[in-house]
């Protein structure tokens, strides 16, 4: 029986008669926060997205389109190896590297950034020249964190040991150790705060090559918009400018994946939810608009 009155699919962005097949995007829900160090939660992430992300208008004002109509396609969650978190890793590997064999472009929706090395570590394996791209307030580049090489704390340090190209840009909380053997590879906030989207923008793309993977820790934001993150750093960057520098920087790269983690849901606080949403959404129309594979 079909209910002619039903509320919108639960799947990223709440579209319907969505096929694996016929979609460029595949949304993979990892809810998974086993590393986490200081506020719990992440792993109930995935899900407010998605939650929030029902209830988004889909047509784009600024690029006069809507960006849905490339096709998103939401997975069923991943289950989490509790093994280790490199078990989860591998996992995750394998189902995106499924993903981008069949010619598109997953969303790793998280879950502590962990999660993000499988979609780096897949993405890296079928591209030589990847560059990795990676928002957050925390540069990640400990070689271990707790016990573990696999921790929040160093995905960085793991990503580094793949590719050649890595750039993190919003830093604002760093170790001694990686500061100074990680340091060129940043661009601090003290840094960019002055700079300008132009300046900016220009600093980080004569840092990329054509293909990209995007990695994105909420908690690049300035707490003031995203307090829903496990260790919420102050002096962050706005929303509008994150979205106006990813804009310009995928503008003629190809967009070979992107994930976003670790939003930690406050609740009845509705809003960080809904931007992350929003965040994801903006992301599939820059990546289907300049997709160039």
């Amino acid at each position: 029986m079909q209910i002619l009155n039903a509320t919108a699919p639960h799947n990223l962005f709440g579209l319907e008669g969505q096929e694996y097949s016929k979609s460029k995007f595949v949304a993979i829900p990892v809810p998974y926060d086993s590393t986490v160090s200081y506020g719990t939660g992440a792993r109930h992430g995935p899900n407010a997205i998605i939650e929030a992300s029902r209830h988004m208008e889909l047509y784009d004002e600024r690029l006069s389109n809507d960006p849905s109509k490339a096709g998103i396609f939401t997975t069923e969650e991943i289950e989490p190896d509790v093994d280790s978190p490199a078990k989860t890793v591998a996992r995750i590997e394998k189902e995106v590297g499924i993903v981008m064999d069949g010619g598109k472009v997953p969303i790793i929706l998280g879950g502590e950034h962990t999660v993000a090395l499988g979609g780096i570590f897949a993405a890296a394996s079928r591209h030589r020249d990847l560059s990795v791209l990676h928002f957050d307030a925390h540069s990640d580049s400990r070689d271990s964190f707790m016990g573990s090489r696999y921790s929040h704390a160093c995905i960085m340090a793991r990503a580094r040991e793949k590719v050649k190209s890595c750039l993190s840009v919003g830093v604002r909380s760093i170790d001694s150790e990686s500061a100074k053997k990680y340091g060129k590879d940043m661009l601090f906030m003290k840094d960019i705060s002055g700079m300008g989207l132009k300046k900016l923008a220009s600093s980080i793309l004569e840092r990329l090559g054509d293909k990209v993977y995007v990695t994105i820790d909420l908690d690049v934001l300035d707490p003031s918009e995203m307090p829903s993150v496990g260790t919420p750093e102050p002096d962050g960057m706005k929303y509008s400018e994150l979205v106006a520098i990813l804009g310009q920087l995928l503008k003629g790269k190809t967009l070979v994946g992107f994930d976003i983690c670790e939003l930690a849901p406050i609740p009845f606080l509705k809003a960080p939810d809904y931007l992350a949403a929003k965040l994801a959404y903006k992301l599939v129309a820059y990546g289907s608009q300049y997709h160039m594979g």
